[in-house]
């Protein structure tokens, strides 16, 4: 393993055990029961919730176009898919916002950032990607099934942040690929999405206004994921 492999993993394993003491430490994170109350509730051609289901299916343009391209690579490929089933996750929670359905949105999601993982893990270390990704989605769905059984978000929580925290660093750090700048938008887009899904109300109630900041933030996250593909498509060995 070379030097700056050795860092990678040292990295990786001090943030891992990090972030779990923190979780670990504060009290049970448990689901706002007003967060399905979404600002755009407007049905159109009989679809309930019409915008905030139909901007998922960038989503789906996006999963297909990956799997069509990287189909034969593991890692990558659990990042297609969980990009495609969020965009018919997503859509299902949307049209009946609930905890159910919301497990089903949450979902494909846990596919998306562990396979993202996986692929930057196979990109530093050949092979470990490949070999950690069925446990790294393992775990992603039991830290759900942990919620559905017990109201506790936390595992989801690390789920989520932890590639979220560690990728950027990773990339930034530790590289071996080109298409760092794609990544930095992918990052910049899926931080604005998080910024649009906050302003949700916000936005729809401001003057002129078509549509929600709910509905913006699915079409900045999708660009995200379009951005992610655009990465793998353009990625080249560094020298």
């Amino acid at each position: 393993m070379s030097y700056s492999s050795r860092g990678a993993a040292l990295f990786l394993g001090g943030v891992a055990i990090a972030s779990v003491a923190v979780l670990a430490a504060v009290p049970p994170i448990l689901q706002d029961p007003h967060y399905h109350a979404f600002a755009d509730a407007r049905p159109l051609f009989g679809i309930a919730n019409f915008c905030d289901v139909m901007s998922n299916l960038p989503f789906v343009a996006v999963g297909i176009a990956g799997l069509m391209r990287f189909r034969r690579d593991a890692p990558t490929a659990a990042l297609f898919v969980g990009i495609l089933l969020t965009g018919f996750g997503s859509a299902y929670y949307h049209l009946a916002p609930d905890d159910h359905t919301l497990f089903w949105d949450r979902l494909p999601m846990t596919i998306g950032f562990m396979g993202l993982f996986a692929a930057a893990l196979d990109e530093r270390f050949a092979g470990v990607g490949r070999a950690a990704l069925v446990p790294l989605l393992i775990l992603g769905a039991a830290s759900l099934l942990w919620w559905r059984w017990t109201g506790d978000l936390r595992p989801y929580v690390w789920v989520q942040f932890y590639p979220c925290i560690v990728l950027p660093i990773l990339y930034w750090r530790f590289p071996v690929m080109t298409g760092a700048p794609v990544l930095i938008l992918a990052g910049a887009l899926y931080g604005l999405s998080k910024i649009l899904e906050a302003l949700d109300r916000t936005i729809y109630l401001a003057d002129g206004a078509l549509v929600s900041g709910h509905t913006l933030k699915h079409l900045a996250a999708a660009a995200a994921c379009y951005t992610l593909l655009r990465y793998f498509e353009l990625r080249r060995p560094l020298a």
